[in-house]
């Protein structure tokens, strides 16, 4: 007899309240480049296109065996 699985909703992440000062016109600029309904999901969502890319990045160079140098000289 097959077992059956049951599936659950994944367990959301903690939140946490933390307190920011930003510019309120970078603030709305984000909001529309990234079609976001609210400042967290702004917030949100350019925080996840950074790590994305850091990832694309670290992907990458694994893959090809080079380094990718940051166009950021501080970086």
């Amino acid at each position: 007899m097959a077992k059956t699985t049951r599936r659950t909703k994944p367990r959301s992440e903690r939140r946490i309240s933390r307190t920011y000062r930003l510019r309120l016109s970078k603030l709305r600029a984000a909001k529309r480049a990234l079609g976001a309904a609210t400042a967290t999901e702004a917030i949100e969502t350019a925080l996840d296109m950074a790590v994305f890319t850091r990832e694309l990045v670290d992907g990458t160079e694994a893959m090809f065996g080079i380094k990718i140098a940051s166009p950021d000289p501080d970086r």
